[in-house]
């Protein structure tokens, strides 16, 4: 059994210090790796994540993350990934990495994803330029996750996203908004390739439970929605 610890929308700060360090300490207890599931900050500045990274220093075990839309608000993400990547937190793009734990592998395939919305009410890339580049942006993200996943031959599989992959995870959110929190496209890409778990943030007024028309289980780990400072999810038993 692999026990993937996960967290998103920390949403970082100096006045946050000292929120989540208990917490995070007890980690190696109940967890084999720590995913972060994007918005580590609050505005994307390194002094923000360094409180985060701050908070995770008693974790020794392998961790990982995807950024969200509050990391990329300064426009310091190459600063950011560097810090993260300084402090043994892998970064995940379009691309994966594996995790042995007592003789099984966990592949971990990640992206930030984007919007666009849901089977029924999504954008397309007809029309002006600027829908074009967004659904692009979109179905560029997805399909390196996907191909990221399909190329991960390991026990156990999870896709990391910031952006949900289905609506499901949505409910209790403005249906407004829905197209600016995730992408069908990113579940699809999830499907096709095929994983055991979907783990995703940035719906604070969300459920966790939900999952892809393929049937792979999908839970949304934004802080305001877990309540705790991290969920555990057992896999491979």
């Amino acid at each position: 059994m692999i026990r993937v610890a996960a967290v998103g929308d920390v949403h970082m700060s100096a006045d946050a210090r000292g929120s989540l360090h208990d917490a995070f300490a007890e980690l190696p207890e109940h967890a084999d790796v720590l995913l972060l599931a994007g918005d580590l900050t609050r505005t994307g500045t390194e002094d923000e994540l360094q409180v985060l990274l701050d908070e995770l220093d008693a974790v020794a075990l392998p961790q990982y993350a995807v950024l969200g839309n509050h990391d990329f608000e300064s426009d310091r993400v190459d600063a950011l990934v560097k810090l993260l990547e300084g402090n043994r937190v892998r970064v995940l793009e379009g691309d994966a990495d594996v995790v042995r734990v007592d003789g099984k592998t966990l592949g971990i395939a990640g992206t930030k994803g984007f919007g666009g919305g849901f089977a029924g009410a999504c954008g397309s890339d007809f029309g002006e330029p600027e829908m074009k580049a967004f659904v692009h942006h979109t179905r560029d993200l997805s399909n390196a996750l996907g191909r990221a996943l399909a190329a991960l031959d390991t026990d156990v599989r999870v896709a990391l996203t910031h952006f949900a992959p289905v609506k499901d995870t949505l409910s209790g959110e403005r249906l407004e908004i829905y197209p600016f929190l995730g992408s069908y496209l990113l579940g699809e890409a999830i499907d096709r390739a095929g994983a055991d778990l979907a783990l995703h943030g940035h719906a604070h007024n969300g459920v966790e439970k939900g999952i892809t028309p393929g049937g792979i289980p999908v839970r949304n780990v934004a802080l305001p929605v877990l309540k705790t400072a991290y969920a555990v999810y057992c896999l491979g038993a």
